[in-house]
């Protein structure tokens, strides 16, 4: 590709390149977390949230159960501002949430952030200025000297606007673009910050990490974040935060990384929606850590209804294969993973095991709102037995001998390759139900009734309709089935051989149905099986036998 000699690094090494924190495997408690999707996210959208949807919006990460929001950017429009106003003078606020708003490090722009804050209870203030090396070249033309006064000068504001308030708000300082900003510059300032608020136990500060466009892999950024949590003032007294965007793709994994080298806070969004190709996607995070057995603090229970609100509200797309939350990220198409699958379903049944630990699934999809027969095995020309089997006894109750699932698996492959199209589940039934169940062409069962003998055998009568015509046949044999099928194969000229038979019940009751399969050996050595349903279990059977010669007659 050319071209690629313009480019270079534009991140800078910490002076101690730490990687102790690389021998953490995983971090082992939640984050506080901070949902800016009603900022960050919102400003990225191409059509705004209007303010209703904001506030839905709001409600449901309260109820997800978010701490801390960030609201919105009150100075930048009305639309915000009077969002903000809303959310106090309607009392949408619980006690223990805290609400965040951003603010440029300029002074109209702080006061009129704090004239929105009135009546805020619980409110984080988020003041930034721009450090890298660049945007002091290029865009302010400025020393680090003036940019770290510019910080300076806003936190000063901040604590003078908040005791004139007699608010208690708690305060954020971010060094914009840090990843371009020389890390012992970024630390410089952000101390600075920090000797004017002197933050305490009681009212801690936080000094948030701002990934605004990621400009190296992950392990460079744990270890800037590793330098700047070794090494900040007041360090027991500060919340270290982090605010990574998706410019490589490794948002999640700047975050995770984050954490592990000393990081307290996480500031992202729902399904990473943000500026340009995103934020921390926090849903990914925080089920990362589920599935790894550390309690992420949010619910995502119901993650069908919250993917439908967010994108009725915000009009973006979660993909099918975002994780966790897409369409088909549980989904198996492929014959061989849905047998793993099935199997280690029914090992679960079996053995009721404490942990999750089924091939193909990293996490149970109930825990997320997902359905296994609707949501897991998905079948396509791809699928084998085993997920058309697992399918027709979750949903359907229908159990098929072992050979039986092989030749109805087969046959439904078939029909999708031709079709080209994926199967519904209950277009698979439709097709079992059609081909397999009670086939009554060209015979089909009138009635029968057999009389056991002293020496055990059966003997009677069994009526058909044979090509639309009713014909009586006698039946004699060992047993009902053996007595019916005997009288069969010698009145239709039927041939086959090594009658195989199972059975089992649909529902509990006295109006309750039975299932019953029969697989015959045809005189080509074709196994051909055919089912029958009724709520007499040797009707079920002789149906099933019915079925059975009738598709063999078909050529099936």
């Amino acid at each position: 590709m050319q071209n690629y000699t313009k480019y270079q690094k534009g991140y800078y090494l910490p002076p101690v390149c730490d990687l102790s924190w690389a021998k953490k495997e995983y971090p082992e408690h939640a984050p506080i977390w901070c949902s800016v999707d009603l900022r960050d996210g919102n400003q990225s959208l191409i059509i705004p949230m209007s303010l209703e949807e904001k506030i839905e919006f709001y409600k449901m990460l309260v109820a997800i159960g978010f701490k801390e929001i960030e609201v919105g950017f009150p100075a930048a429009s009305d639309t915000e501002y009077e969002f903000l106003r809303r959310l106090v003078e309607e009392d949408l606020i619980p006690a223990d949430v805290t609400v965040q708003v951003l603010t440029q490090a300029r002074e109209h722009i702080i006061k009129k952030t704090f004239e929105a804050l009135e009546g805020v209870k619980n409110a984080i203030v988020h003041v930034y200025n721009s450090t890298s090396f660049a945007q002091r070249q290029q865009v302010f033309r400025m020393t680090k000297d003036e940019i770290r006064q510019i910080a300076v000068d806003g936190a000063k504001l901040l604590k003078e606007l908040t005791e004139k308030a007699g608010a208690d708000y708690r305060f954020e300082y971010s060094p914009e673009s840090f990843t371009g900003t020389e890390p012992e510059y970024a630390l410089e300032v952000c101390n600075a910050v920090l000797d004017v608020w002197r933050p305490t136990a009681e009212r801690k500060a936080i000094i948030n990490i701002p990934v605004t466009v990621e400009m190296s892999m992950p392990h460079i950024y744990a270890m800037q974040v590793a330098y700047i949590s070794q090494n900040l003032k007041y360090r027991d007294n500060v919340v270290l935060s982090l605010h990574p965007h998706n410019d490589r793709g490794c948002g999640v994994a700047d975050s995770e990384m984050g954490l592990l080298a000393g990081a307290d806070r996480i500031e992202g969004t729902l399904f990473g929606n943000g500026e340009r190709t995103g934020n921390a996607d926090i849903v990914t995070i925080a089920m990362n850590m589920f599935a790894l057995g550390v309690d992420p603090q949010l619910d995502f229970t119901q993650m069908p209804k919250l993917v439908d609100m967010y994108e009725r509200v915000t009009r973006m797309h979660v993909p099918d294969r975002q994780p966790y939350a897409g369409n088909l990220v549980f989904a198996a198409f492929s014959g061989s993973h849905q047998d793993a699958i099935a199997k280690g379903m029914k090992w679960r049944e079996e053995k009721d095991p404490s942990r999750w630990t089924v091939p193909y699934l990293p996490i149970d999809p109930q825990d997320v709102g997902r359905e296994y027969e609707a949501d897991v095995i998905r079948i396509n020309s791809q699928s084998g037995k085993g997920g058309v089997g697992f399918i027709m006894e979750q949903k359907y109750g229908i159990v098929m001998p072992k050979s039986m699932r092989e030749d109805f698996g087969y046959f439904i492959k078939s029909v999708s390759d031709h079709q080209h199209k994926e199967l519904l589940p209950d277009e698979i039934y439709h097709i079992f139900q059609k081909e397999y169940v009670n086939v009554d062409a060209p015979y089909k069962l009138g009635d029968f009734l057999l009389k056991k003998e002293p020496d055990g055998r059966r003997v009677g009568a069994v009526t058909m309709s044979v090509n639309g015509r009713e014909e009586i046949y006698d039946a004699h044999g060992n047993g009902r089935l053996d007595a019916i099928s005997s009288a069969l194969q010698k009145n239709l000229g039927v041939s086959y051989t090594d009658l195989t038979y199972s059975e089992h019940a649909l529902e509990i009751g006295q109006a309750s149905q039975a299932m019953a399969y029969i697989g015959i050996t045809a005189p080509d050595g074709r196994i051909v099986w055919g089912a029958g349903r009724d709520t007499d279990i040797i009707t079920a059977s002789i149906l099933a036998l019915v079925s059975a010669i009738n598709s063999m007659g078909n050529g099936k």
